[in-house]
């Protein structure tokens, strides 16, 4: 079997087919196929002129727009390493990117163009393809570093090689938004994915009614975004009668949010569950059980209940971080850092993390099991459990839940349903109602600010 043209040549194949068909909205203007291809290659013939080629770092400093997307595709053209720079940084994070080996940083006001000409991809198979940071949601942000070959190996521009929740989301794309930074591991691989669909990729400049807005079938949306999407469409809800798929990312959903969300909003909800290392491992359709994330087509393993997978498009290692790199790829596999199970039929269950944990009396107890106790509770709406200190046992559970309806859980009720179920040391001395939990930047719920 002849070895694939290096990516983005798939993506290209697609513009190419895609000639006069729209692909890309921004307001008033429609590109197609042809023309962003062209751009493309206009693009690329830029960049080799400025001395950018196979194995060259160069940092993307834009915002959401054509021409931006055609820039990420130009570089991996050239064969170069990718970093993305996301909004929203500070400027000694925004620093510390420019200083990964960077030999050229684009900006919006200053894409280098050439002339049109045919694409060819000088991507180096064991070349690192792009640099994507970690969310940080449980540490500092790591650079994952992707080679061609993986990112030759993804799915997304492969239809072949979709899983079957990945081609029922599929045929759901036909107007994908997009928005926030085009550089987000998740916005460009469905973005990827729309335009080997068929669809068109649409920016959302405000994002807020944008569904109804742009008439949008699919959009990401974090489970916070997600639990406000919900609120409003029970009590003053807007026309999404377009929408067919939000694919939820960032962290896990409540059995009882994911029944909500089915019940208020339809047969739309894809969950998805992956990481910056591993692309998707997983994804629930909106038939599957609520409170799981479907059956992974990928390679899983359960090691002492915690989870090791192999994903076709997964990173190689941390860039500059061996220590590390040592730690989660491991022989192949990535050492995911989640807890879970597979029920018998086949689903996938996620529990915690493993290093999220609350030491009572120097015994180690995982807060996920604890937070899905509590989220049990028919008052609780979501549950979030920290640890705190303790002059008696070292640590103490700290639960922080959303109520439903203002019906805050009392702190007895919480505790006896917590012994019963893990013991006494797991069971919360405080809990405080909060209306929705601080997120960070990537849109996760940050317990750290809860901590704080």
């Amino acid at each position: 079997m002849p070895a694939r043209e290096p990516f983005p040549r798939a993506v290209l194949n697609v513009l190419g087919a895609a000639a006069d068909r729209p692909v890309f909205e921004h307001g008033t203007r429609v590109v197609t196929g042809g023309e962003l291809l062209d751009l493309v290659a206009r693009i690329a013939n830029g960049l080799r002129a400025k001395g950018l080629g196979p194995g060259d770092g160069v940092a993307l400093l834009q915002g959401v727009n054509v021409a931006a997307f055609a820039t990420i595709l130009a570089a991996h053209a050239v064969g170069a390493r990718v970093v993305g720079v996301r909004p929203g940084l500070t400027q000694p994070q925004v620093e510390h990117l420019l200083g990964l080996a960077i030999k050229l940083v684009v900006r919006d006001d200053d894409i280098p163009r050439g002339r049109a000409s045919e694409l060819h991809c000088d991507g180096r198979p064991e070349d690192f393809a792009r640099l994507i940071h970690t969310s940080g949601s449980t540490g500092a942000p790591k650079a994952c570093a992707q080679t061609y070959a993986s990112m030759t190996n993804a799915w997304a521009a492969r239809p072949e090689a979709w899983p079957p929740a990945i081609r029922e989301l599929a045929s759901r794309l036909q107007r994908y938004l997009v928005f926030g930074s085009l550089s987000s591991q998740v916005m460009f691989e469905y973005a990827t994915l729309t335009l080997t669909a068929g669809g068109t990729i649409v920016v959302a400049d405000n994002p807020a009614d944008a569904i109804t807005r742009h008439r949008a079938t699919a959009r990401v949306i974090t489970v916070p975004g997600l639990a406000k999407l919900v609120a409003t469409q029970r009590h003053s809800p807007a026309d999404l009668s377009t929408l067919r798929a939000l694919l939820v990312s960032g962290s896990p959903l409540t059995t009882e949010r994911h029944r909500e969300a089915l019940e208020v909003l339809g047969p739309v909800l894809f969950h998805g569950y992956g990481q910056t290392e591993t692309g998707m491992i997983s994804m629930a359709t909106p038939q599957d059980p609520p409170g799981t994330v479907g059956k992974p087509p990928t390679q899983v393993e359960i090691r002492d209940g915690e989870l090791f997978v192999r994903t076709p498009g997964q990173a190689s290692e941390y860039w500059a971080n061996p220590q590390e790199s040592a730690e989660v790829f491991v022989d192949g596999w990535v050492r995911t850092r989640d807890l879970g199970h597979l029920d018998a039929d086949g689903f996938l269950h996620l529990t915690g993390r493993a290093r999220d944990v609350v030491i009572v009396n120097a015994n180690l107890h995982y807060v996920g099991p604890i937070e899905h106790v509590i989220a049990e509770h028919p008052d609780v709406a979501e549950a979030y459990v920290v640890a705190v200190p303790d002059d008696e046992t070292g640590e103490a559970v700290h639960a922080f839940v959303v109520p439903k309806a203002d019906r805050v859980p009392q702190l007895e009720e919480l505790q006896k349903l917590v012994t019963e179920r893990l013991g006494a040391a797991c069971a919360p001395k405080q809990v405080t109602a909060i209306d929705e939990p601080p997120v960070a930047p990537s849109g996760k719920p940050d317990k750290r600010l809860l901590t704080a």
